[in-house]
Formats: C-alpha cells, sequence, structure tokens
C-alpha cells in the first residue's frame, strides 16, 4: 500500500461522493423546503438503512472472488463509469449538451412538490421524492467506494473519503440552506471522469497480468494521457461547436 495509492483512492472516493452528495441534498432540500423536514428525513434515513443493507449483505462477497478476477470486473466497470462521467463532462465543456445546474434542479423539484401539495399523500410523495434520490446516488457512492478500494484493500480508506465528502456537504448545507450552485460540478466530474478511467485502466491491466512500470505510479502516467486527450478533444470539439454555431 503506497502513498500514491492511498492518497488517489481518496481522492477519487471523496470528488465522486461529493458531486452525487450534493445532487442528492438539493432535492432533500427542495422537500424539506416546501414540505417540511420530517419526510425529508425519513426518505432521506430510508434510503440509508437500505443501502448499509446491501453493504452488508452483498459486501462479503466480494471476498470470495479471486483478486485477479476482481481487478479485471472492476477495472472494466470503472472504465466504462469513468467514461460516461468523461463524456459528458467533454461535452458540456465544449456546449454540446448544457451545464448541470443545481438551482434548475431545486426550482424544478420544489415545483412539482408545490403542485402535489393539494394531494392527500403530499408528505408521502415528498418522502418518496427524497429517498430516491438519495438511494439512486447512493447507490453510485456505493460502487465507486467499492470500486477504487476493494481492489487494492482500500475500501475502508475509500469509504472514509466518501465520508468525508457527505460531512463537507451536509456541514455547507446546514450553513447556507441552498442548493449549492456554486459548486464548479462540470470541474469535478471532468476530475472524478479521468481518474475513475485511470484506474479502471490500471486494474483492468494488473486483471490480465500485466507489469505495470513504477507500479502504483503508472496511473498517475495514465491520468497524464488521459487528461491530454480531453484537453484536445475539448478544444476541438469547441471549435466545432463554434462554427456549428455560426453556420446557424
Amino acid at each position: 500500500m503506497t502513498w500514491t495509492a492511498i492518497t488517489s483512492t481518496v481522492t477519487a472516493s471523496f470528488l465522486a461522493s461529493f458531486v452525487e452528495v450534493v445532487e442528492a441534498f438539493t432535492i432533500v432540500l427542495a422537500v424539506a423546503l416546501t414540505r417540511s423536514w420530517r419526510p425529508a428525513l425519513l426518505g432521506t434515513f430510508a434510503a440509508l438503512a437500505l443501502l448499509v443493507a446491501l453493504v452488508l449483505v452483498f459486501g462479503p462477497l466480494f471476498a470470495l472472488i479471486p483478486l485477479q478476477v476482481m481487478q479485471y470486473v472492476i477495472g472494466t466497470l470503472l472504465i466504462l463509469f469513468g467514461m460516461r462521467w468523461l463524456r459528458k463532462a467533454i461535452l458540456r465543456a465544449t456546449g454540446f449538451i448544457a451545464l448541470h445546474d443545481e438551482e434548475a434542479a431545486f426550482a424544478k423539484e420544489t415545483d412539482e412538490l408545490k403542485r402535489q401539495a393539494a394531494d392527500k399523500r403530499a408528505d408521502w410523495l415528498a418522502g418518496m421524492a427524497a429517498f430516491k434520490a438519495v438511494l439512486l446516488e447512493g447507490v453510485e457512492v456505493v460502487f465507486i467506494v467499492i470500486a477504487v478500494g476493494t481492489a487494492h484493500g482500500m475500501t475502508a480508506i475509500a469509504g472514509a473519503g466518501a465520508l468525508g465528502a457527505v460531512v463537507v456537504v451536509l456541514a455547507v448545507g446546514a450553513v447556507v440552506h441552498r442548493p449549492l450552485s456554486q459548486v464548479p460540478e462540470n470541474a469535478l466530474k471532468f476530475a472524478v471522469g479521468l481518474m475513475l478511467t485511470a484506474f479502471g485502466l490500471f486494474w483492468t491491466g494488473e486483471g490480465l497480468g500485466a507489469d505495470w512500470p513504477g507500479a502504483d505510479l503508472s496511473i498517475l502516467g495514465l491520468l497524464a494521457v488521459l487528461a491530454a486527450f480531453s484537453y484536445v478533444a475539448v478544444r476541438m470539439l469547441r471549435a466545432a461547436h463554434l462554427r456549428i454555431g455560426a453556420a446557424q
């Protein structure tokens, strides 16, 4: 276990979890301010309880899988997961798709909850909105923690990074009582996409028996190559987007 592996694991887990927790917090806050904190907290805690149960049930099963198979499977999943984040971040950075707006997401959820206000099930529906938001984003956090931590036996370290993200978001949210719209979410997703893809390539290689030069330091090399490729892609696609706009 090297400092490179520890630092990269904590950073990837923290940044990825931070993005997911911000998105869940936006919905929970909309529920709390539109209805009340009761359905918001009930939905949140119900989702967290289900996530804990899933981890307790399925977590021990990973110990039964041979390490190389685990590295290959998780590495492949991380490549797919990381490339999805990276693709969206590149397209948002170049203007082909709109940037994610937490204020807009908050307003949309608030409007939906207000339309449901006359329904006798309004509190239940509000609680379900919080439950679904926390569960969906939480599943991604659990996957990220397991993916970046399991292959090298650093699940606890990855979990600490995710927990740190939760604490930071909740602390800031408790102070401002507003959607965290100032968070540079696309930049974070760009960084996370790069890191998860680099991890995925490294562990897929290890699962196939590759002998990486420099061991864990190879992750930094992969990260640099992916960052350079992404920079070129952004420049080319941004120029193409400008040409399309000028032609219209």
